[in-house]
């Protein structure tokens, strides 16, 4: 099976939302790909406890208005199947998509760092407890500790207490100037404003990282560097995020370069390669209203109406400048880089520690000497901490891009990858 996408956009994020429909008053055959049950990205994630924002619900009405773009929910892509076309896989079937134009709005994902324990049961991602919380994780009454830095902790925190947990700290590594310098840049975006008042929460400490989590069968409480004094705390759960890895993968691939961690684009929001574009954090951090913009610019560059991408550009400029406060702000400290003891697994699939990784010079030489990053995730959680901790460059991936059906493989007999 086949289909064909005048614009292929991978991935239904308010970055994906806001390309396809700029570009669909113009009649183009829209095709979008998206590995959630619904668009909406990580940020507006559905779930049985989720509570979408008005936007986010608009955003996906005005999609079904159009006739002309296409939706498929729960797929991925599998590999690269020739010039201009893409194996994909969903729960039903695998089949190829042709394509004359491509965005890609992969987004991000969290940055996890290895510390003593962090592989206990009762331990996860700060993004990943409010995915859990909204897909119908039961919280209430539960002892709670967020850590690592970020406003996404915050955003974390107010998720957890709603559904009715004890926020007991939340642990910001970024130190008190940091944090307070941002917030006096605060008044340029007036609606960031507001929200870090609705987000505020007294338990909330600068200057303060995990140091260990503690337990033995599953977690018992965690052990932190609070403004330089040890501070021990009972806890049910410890959900950590250091920030967000732009996911690159499938643009490098397809042979775009990297700017930094992120996508390379220019002001069309074009990669190097001819007819393929990127947007939203997949590209760079900067919160759901630069993705949205960068995502408009995108869909209209596509089509060619470059007279209306260019009328946003003085908005993206507006938002990169709250990224870019953003990223100064919450820069990760060097202290993070000496978490991880010479048995605390790096890479939890292989069971790979500390130890076995520290004495190689490359990512390639490390995974042929342990496996490290050859396992389930392949290298999605590892791969972020090993270059934050060594500076390696991950590998451009090989297809498969995720586990894929052999049904699905099979597409590719009649059209051999390039």
């Amino acid at each position: 099976m086949s289909e064909y996408a005048d614009v292929l956009i991978i991935g239904a994020g308010p970055a994906g939302m806001a390309a396809a429909l700029a570009a669909a008053p113009g009649g183009a055959r829209i095709v979008m790909l998206d590995d959630n049950p619904a668009p909406g990205g990580q940020i507006w994630r559905d779930g049985p406890q989720a509570n979408l924002p008005t936007l986010a619900r608009d955003l996906r009405d005005q999609l079904q208005r159009y006739d002309n773009i296409r939706v498929h929910s729960g797929a991925r892509v599998i590999a690269c199947a020739g010039p201009k076309q893409l194996l994909v896989e969903d729960a039903d079937r695998g089949w190829l998509i042709a394509y004359d134009k491509l965005i890609l709005c992969t987004g991000a994902r969290e940055l996890l760092l290895p510390f003593p324990g962090w592989t206990l049961p009762g331990v996860t991602g700060a993004g990943g407890l409010q995915a859990l919380i909204k897909g119908g994780l039961p919280v209430q009454g539960e002892r709670v500790v967020i850590a690592g830095s970020g406003p996404l902790l915050l955003a974390s925190a107010a998720t957890a207490k709603h559904k009715g947990a004890r926020v007991l700290r939340i642990a910001e590594q970024a130190s008190t100037a940091a944090v307070a310098g941002f917030a006096a840049q605060l008044p340029r975006w007036p609606n960031k404003l507001l929200q870090s008042f609705t987000l505020f929460d007294r338990h909330y400490r600068t200057g303060t990282h995990v140091l260990a989590a503690l337990g033995t069968e599953r977690l018992e409480g965690v052990r932190l560097q609070q403004q330089g004094k040890i501070v021990e705390l009972e806890c049910d759960r410890l959900a950590c995020g250091f920030g967000l890895i732009p996911n690159t993968q499938i643009g490098q691939a397809l042979g775009c370069d990297l700017d930094g961690h992120a996508l390379a684009v220019d002001t069309w929001q074009a990669t190097r390669r001819v007819d393929h574009y990127a947007a939203g954090e997949c590209t760079g951090f900067g919160g759901s209203e630069l993705a949205l913009v960068e995502g408009a610019i995108a869909g209209y560059a596509a089509v060619d109406d470059r007279q209306a991408a260019q009328a946003l550009f003085s908005r993206r400029a507006r938002w990169q400048g709250f990224a870019n406060a953003l990223n100064q702000a919450f820069a990760l400290g060097p202290q993070l880089k000496s978490l991880a003891q010479p048995d605390t697994l790096l890479c939890r699939c292989e069971d790979v520690p500390y130890a076995a990784l520290a004495g190689h010079a490359a990512w390639r030489e490390a995974k042929l000497a342990s496996r490290c990053g050859m396992g389930a995730c392949q290298g999605r959680v590892c791969g972020g901490a090993l270059q934050h901790l060594f500076g390696w460059q991950p590998s451009v991936p090989r297809p498969p891009f995720s586990p894929a059906r052999i049904e699905t493989l099979l597409c590719l007999d009649d059209n051999p990858p390039v």
